[in-house]
């Protein structure tokens, strides 16, 4: 299984040595993990090195280097240069793509989104029905805004009625950032690995972000992540411990079902992509594929994440 690796510790020194990542401090190795295995490395800890070898060790290997703040929100990545090998085309295209286009796209989004939110609600008992008829009213570009009207009903359902929704706050907060900053770095390498850029949006674009487009494709898996979380603190979970990391970290290989059957949530994510970067193409946003809600039962399985191997 590709592995998210995490540095949370202070003054580790990262390297690549014969295939592998090597993790040392005060030069004496702590752990290896085979290059070949690594979808991301997320850094927490301050005082963190590494070598210039194992950057390009991991962007030959099409993974990446992803740096969050004190928050547990990412601010800073390293990507690959080359993706797909249809990667000129591919930008272009994305680049190229109307508004027209981009509003149609943006539209099967939060249609996916809020059908996922749905079943999100669904699978822990709350009232969901009201959630399908908000999907129906989604037009093309979201010009109601119907992603926010959806999300002030979702978040009180879902977490209690005075939980608020804040990137700089700890507990369910922090948790919620550093599931998302896993999903974050899945979409960002997917959406490089299809040959598209990520800092360039369907929805998102704002100037600053780097992930603008990582944002758009994550946005159907959110509450993967909000699910997760929720069962984290029924655990007792309050804060972003090594084994939430861990549950985290395992969502990637969590069973979806896919257009052939089941798959990961890791090759979801890249199929996604992949259309994405076909629908740019062809101009067509029925090209994009985006993965059915799973069923309250399918998403009970969430619940082994929490069990460490």
């Amino acid at each position: 299984m590709e592995r998210i690796v995490d540095i949370a510790i202070d003054g580790r020194h990262l390297s690549a040595h014969r295939g592998f990542m090597i993790v040392a401090e005060d030069r004496v190795e702590v752990g290896r993990v085979p290059l070949d295995d690594v979808a991301a490395v997320i850094v927490h800890a301050h005082g963190v090195t590494w070598s210039t070898n194992l950057v390009v060790a991991l962007a030959e290997r099409g993974a990446i280097l992803l740096l969050c703040g004190s928050n547990h929100s990412p601010v800073a990545v390293c990507l690959p240069l080359d993706g797909h090998h249809a990667q000129n085309g591919r930008m272009r295209a994305q680049w190229e793509a109307g508004r027209p286009l981009a509003k149609q796209l943006w539209r099967r989004v939060i249609v996916a989104k809020i059908r996922w939110q749905g079943a999100a609600l669904a699978a822990t008992g709350k009232p969901h029905t009201p959630f399908d008829l908000l999907a129906r009213r989604v037009g093309s570009g979201d010009p109601e805004n119907v992603e926010a009207q959806a999300a002030r009903r979702y978040w009180p359902l879902l977490m209690g009625e005075d939980f608020r929704r804040n990137r700089d706050a700890d507990g369910a907060n922090a948790l919620l950032n550093y599931g998302y900053a896993i999903l974050r770095s899945l979409c960002a390498r997917a959406v490089v690995a299809a040959g598209l850029h990520p800092s360039i949006g369907v929805h998102h674009a704002n100037r600053g972000n780097p992930f603008a487009l990582a944002d758009d494709v994550i946005e159907p898996f959110r509450p993967l992540v909000d699910l997760l979380t929720l069962r984290l603190l029924a655990a007792g979970t309050m804060r972003v411990t090594p084994e939430a990391k861990r549950a985290f970290a395992r969502l990637i290989a969590l069973d979806l079902m896919g257009e052939a059957g089941i798959t990961t949530l890791a090759n979801a994510v890249a199929r996604v992509a992949q259309t994405l970067a076909g629908a740019f193409q062809s101009g067509r946003a029925t090209d994009l594929w985006l993965p059915e809600p799973p069923s309250a039962l399918e998403l009970a399985g969430l619940a082994a994440l929490l069990v460490d191997p």
